[in-house]
C-alpha cells in the first residue's frame, strides 16, 4: 500500500497525486487535483472531491516544482 500523503523528493510513484500534480504542469494543463490509485489511466481515478488535504497537497507540491515543460 502506497502513503498518497507523503511528498517525496524522489521520484514519485507513477499515478500518485505529486507524479500527477508534476505531470500536469509539464504538460501544460490547468491544476487539477487528481491520482490513480494504480497504473495511470488503467486503474480507478480519484478526483479532488475524495482525496485528504495530504493527498491534495501532495499534488499541489508536484504541480507547484515541476520546473520543466513540454516543448510541443
Amino acid at each position: 500500500m502506497y502513503d498518497l500523503d507523503t511528498i517525496t523528493q524522489d521520484i514519485p510513484r507513477h499515478g500518485s497525486p505529486q507524479d500527477r500534480g508534476s505531470a500536469d504542469a509539464y504538460y501544460g494543463r490547468g491544476y487539477n487535483p487528481h491520482y490513480y490509485v494504480g497504473a495511470t489511466k488503467q486503474s480507478e481515478l480519484v478526483e479532488q472531491d475524495n482525496m485528504t488535504v495530504g493527498e491534495i497537497a501532495a499534488y499541489k507540491y508536484g504541480y507547484d516544482n515541476e520546473d520543466d515543460r513540454k516543448v510541443w
